[in-house]
């Protein structure tokens, strides 16, 4: 499936590259961009989630992008859409976003999250979530400035329930749709 590959007037969001791998893996591995997850990630463990962000844009034609500033070509991140599945508590695409903190509160989080919800809504989508930890709240912000809505919380399944950052918020866009 042909991969499609939003700009937007500051960003290239595209395919990884191999070139990526160790930046993406000292993102990973960077103990303030990773506050908000349950670990930091080896090289190991980051290369395997990059084959596995190529598996998904293989499959869908959509992804978590690598980010790339258009004025100096610099890889500062990653944004996109995912699949989720938490059963009961939600499932379906999410956008999330994960920059290196030398790029954080210079709005490219919202600037290339914005670009692939108004790809996901040309996609017809009917709706698009985003979820973090409930403290995190940089990522909240981003949320709300790109128009998604709260739509509760939930403890994710995948963390013990005393973990600081089990509690999380769960936000949605929701796409119109014209009946003809």
């Amino acid at each position: 499936m042909e991969l499609l590959e939003p700009q937007t007037e500051r960003l290239s969001l595209r395919r990884w590259r191999d070139e990526d791998r160790a930046v993406f893996a000292a993102m990973n591995a960077d103990q303030e961009v990773m506050r908000y997850f349950p670990k930091r990630l080896s090289r190991a463990e980051s290369d395997a989630f990059m084959d596995r962000i190529l598996a998904e844009m293989d499959e869908c034609g959509w992804g978590l992008y690598a980010v790339e500033r258009r004025e100096d070509g610099a890889m500062i991140g990653m944004v996109g859409l995912h699949r989720f599945d938490f059963g009961d508590i939600a499932s379906g695409v999410e956008v999330g976003w994960r920059l290196n903190r030398r790029y954080w509160g210079m709005g490219y989080a919202s600037e290339a999250a914005a670009a692939c919800l108004d790809m996901a809504g040309m996609l017809g989508m009917e709706r698009v979530y985003s979820f973090t930890a409930g403290i995190n709240v940089p990522s909240r912000r981003v949320m709300e400035r790109i128009g998604m809505e709260y739509a509760g919380q939930f403890d994710h399944p995948a963390l013990a329930a005393d973990d600081p950052l089990c509690r999380h918020v769960l936000y949605r866009k929701e796409f119109c749709r014209q009946i003809l």
